[in-house]
């Protein structure tokens, strides 16, 4: 939801996201809405909306293996982490789930497959790793299929595990 009360509900079959206003019943679509592909203009089995102050709506595009950025009222999205095909390089993803953007724009992806967390500061090409990498498991350094992330108000990283079971607080600052 965004500050207005509105609802971002990600629609993984028509591969689209739609806004709902209060009172709406039909929304309007937000991201995606063109059928399923990896034009600028569509997505690929969507999974994790972010929204932004400024109504920037991003999207884990799993898959694209991607992260798109849709801002209000435009067309098609911009690439900001991911897209250079799947794989495990500091410029790709693979099925990305989780997506969270900071203040400064650093969006911040649960590399699910890959299971690691990757931190993608704005304007970059090139993500780094923050934690995880090291194959699936369950160890203080690895993850198994992260899938969640969110940002507390004291600016703690939280990140749920699906094969895991469990929820990590990770410190992005180190």
């Amino acid at each position: 939801m965004d500050e207005n009360g509105s609802l971002y509900v990600v629609d993984d079959r028509k591969h689209e996201v739609r806004r709902y206003r209060r009172g709406e019943s039909q929304g309007i679509v937000v991201a995606g809405g063109n059928g399923s592909g990896n034009r600028l203009d569509q997505l690929s089995n969507p999974q994790y909306v972010f929204v932004d102050r400024d109504h920037s709506v991003y999207v884990s595009d799993s898959g694209n293996h991607r992260v798109m950025k849709w801002v209000e009222g435009a067309k098609q999205g911009i690439v900001v982490a991911g897209g250079q095909r799947e794989g495990n390089g500091l410029t790709q993803l693979s099925h990305p789930e989780g997506v969270v953007v900071d203040q400064l724009g650093t969006v911040y992806v649960a590399d699910k497959w890959n299971h690691r967390i990757m931190r993608w500061p704005k304007g970059v090409t090139k993500g780094s790793v923050i934690v995880g990498g090291n194959g699936g498991g369950g160890q203080s350094n690895q993850f198994n299929e992260p899938i969640g992330l969110s940002f507390d108000r004291h600016s703690n990283l939280y990140v749920v595990e699906y094969r895991n079971h469990r929820v990590q607080n990770i410190n992005v600052n180190s």
